[in-house]
């Protein structure tokens, strides 16, 4: 059964395989996968690169982000013995928003029908969330009847008012149109597109937190996304533009390190926290511009700076989430859950200093739905895109918006009659 009892459709016929692209801010990962029984996948290649020509989730250069995915999906595809011409790929560019919607009509006391329901629906072809924006997901949440809420299939019932709530995610257009040239020049077709945190929630929560309402809190390398899950559904989405890039540069500009030797220096030494041993124990950090050769060119500190540098920030990253959160007007529907996943989630100590920020039980989380994912590549940087391929086939129905539609999808005009033809 689908979203509020409706019949899923077959799943779309892609010679059995599915791909999916993760364009992020320091990587691009793709993953070709095949489809066995209903609902199970196994991952057959496995490509990724360093990111180049993306920043914060934007396109900055259009040469060189070509040549990351070019190289990402020439990996996977080398991998699995096959070429693939159509990929599933997120979106974390366009500032994706969250809008909530309710929509009623008229039903005369009589019991519903189908028609009530598409009449309902059509409604939110009013919204108008900006000149400049398009359709990405458009979720049902429930029906109310006569000010009953929680009702998923109202068929049948009978009463005066019925009204649809409606979950939109919309995103700058004009950031589509670039992402689908970018991918376009990799000869490849989008086949739809899902935004980053539904994919990442899709990969890491376990049916009850998503039922029982919990969010889940990427920290990507240019960015933090959030996603919010009640009742088996996404229900707010929210990005803070902060993330471990953030952290390198600051422990670049903390030690006077060059950004290669920071990085290598979080991942080696790295922490969430301070503890009392990291006063005793010194680092050597290679400097700027010095001969490192010589011996000349490095410098002692104690690992307790360069952890309080990656403090300073995280605790900013878990604030402004905090917020987010709080602000999102869905922050009872999380409780008492919080999931945390993405590369940075990986510093020693993420889930020690998030709790009490959060003030949430927080636990880290890595895919686990997908067979073949092996350590190197079913770690939590890989959660993103693991939930491109769980979404394409737990939800065909929601998969609806391509490159090309997303952009002409402008006002969301007609995105709903395309859910109920699919759903009703």
């Amino acid at each position: 059964m689908g979203l509020n009892g409706a019949k899923k459709p077959k799943r779309p016929a892609r010679g059995g395989i599915v791909t999916a692209l993760d364009v992020g801010s320091t990587k691009v990962c793709c993953v070709i996968a095949r489809m066995g029984e209903p609902g199970s996948l196994r991952v057959i290649g496995v490509g990724h690169q360093i990111a180049t020509g993306i920043r914060a989730g934007t396109i900055i250069d259009m040469e060189a982000a070509e040549t990351s995915i070019g190289a990402a999906v020439h990996a996977a595809e080398q991998m699995a013995g096959e070429t693939v011409h159509d990929v599933v790929v997120n979106l974390s560019m366009g500032h994706p928003r969250s809008h909530a919607f309710t929509a009623t009509v008229p039903v005369s006391g009589q019991e519903v029908t189908e028609g009530d329901i598409r009449r309902a629906m059509a409604h939110a072809r009013t919204l108008q969330a900006g000149p400049d924006q398009a359709l990405i997901h458009t979720i049902p949440l429930g029906f109310t009847l006569d000010g009953s809420r929680g009702i998923r299939d109202p068929k049948g019932m009978s009463g005066h008012t019925l009204g649809a709530q409606l979950h939109v995610v919309t995103a700058a257009a004009g950031a589509i149109r670039t992402l689908h040239a970018c991918i376009a020049r990799c000869h490849l077709n989008i086949e739809s597109i899902v935004v980053s945190p539904f994919a990442s929630g899709l990969a890491c929560l376990v049916e009850d937190e998503m039922e029982m309402g919990a969010a889940c809190v990427d920290i990507g390398g240019g960015g933090t996304t959030i996603s919010i899950f009640a009742e088996g559904n996404l229900v707010w989405t929210g990005f803070v533009p902060l993330g471990g890039r953030h952290v390198t540069n600051d422990i670049a500009h903390g030690l006077a390190t060059p950004l290669v030797h920071a990085e290598r220096l979080k991942v080696l030494y790295g922490s969430a926290r301070v503890n009392p041993a990291d006063e005793r124990e010194m680092i050597e950090v290679p400097q700027i511009g010095e001969d490192e050769r010589s011996g000349s060119g490095t410098a002692s500190h104690p690992r307790s700076f360069l952890v309080s540098i990656i403090q300073a920030r995280m605790e900013e990253i878990f604030e402004e989430v905090r917020s987010a959160i709080e602000q999102s007007g869905h922050s009872q529907l999380v409780g008492r859950r919080v999931v945390l996943t993405g590369g940075a989630s990986q510093l020693p100590n993420t889930r020690e200093m998030a709790a009490p920020i959060l003030d949430k039980q927080v636990r880290i989380a890595r895919p686990t739905r997908i067979a073949g994912l092996n350590e190197a590549h079913g770690g939590p940087a890989f959660s993103t895109v693991a939930g491109l391929l769980l979404h394409a086939v737990r939800n065909p129905t929601e998969l609806m918006v391509t490159g090309q539609e997303a952009v002409a999808s402008t006002g969301l005009l007609g995105r709903v009659g395309l859910w109920l033809r699919e759903n009703l």
